[in-house]
């Protein structure tokens, strides 16, 4: 088991900034991929961004490329998100997880096991 629990969300004005926090529990955190997903009101959740278990490779999607940045601490068991340059169609809610490594990163809800409880991120124009 993981346990997963997201922080930082809030309010912001449009291009303002934000970073999240994702602290992880149970399970040797370095042993996951980890991702980023966002779910507006009526979408899908939708993959934003996710990071080896290393650290060592990264990939985002491409409305996000250039603004949001994840990292992660596996000393500390915790992956952030640092949003830049926010606009009002990154307003949604933000969910951490967590992902077996396997050959790929992993861009599919499907490949996550774990996923945190969502934190609101709320962008005004």
């Amino acid at each position: 088991q993981v346990q997963l629990v997201e922080s930082g969300g809030g309010s912001v004005q449009a291009g303002g900034s934000l970073r999240l926090s994702c602290a992880a529990s149970g399970r040797t955190f370095s042993a996951y991929d980890m991702g980023w997903f966002r779910q507006a009101p009526g979408e899908e959740r939708a993959f934003v961004a996710t990071i080896r278990w290393s650290g060592g490779r990264t990939y985002y999607t491409d409305s996000v490329k250039g603004r949001f940045t994840i990292s992660r601490d596996n000393a500390k068991n915790t992956m952030y998100l640092q949003m830049n340059s926010l606009n009002s169609e990154d307003t949604a809610v933000y969910y951490c997880a967590a992902a077996r490594v396997s050959g790929s990163l992993a861009t599919q809800r499907m490949r996550y096991d774990y996923w945190g409880q969502g934190t609101q991120v709320t962008v005004s124009s």
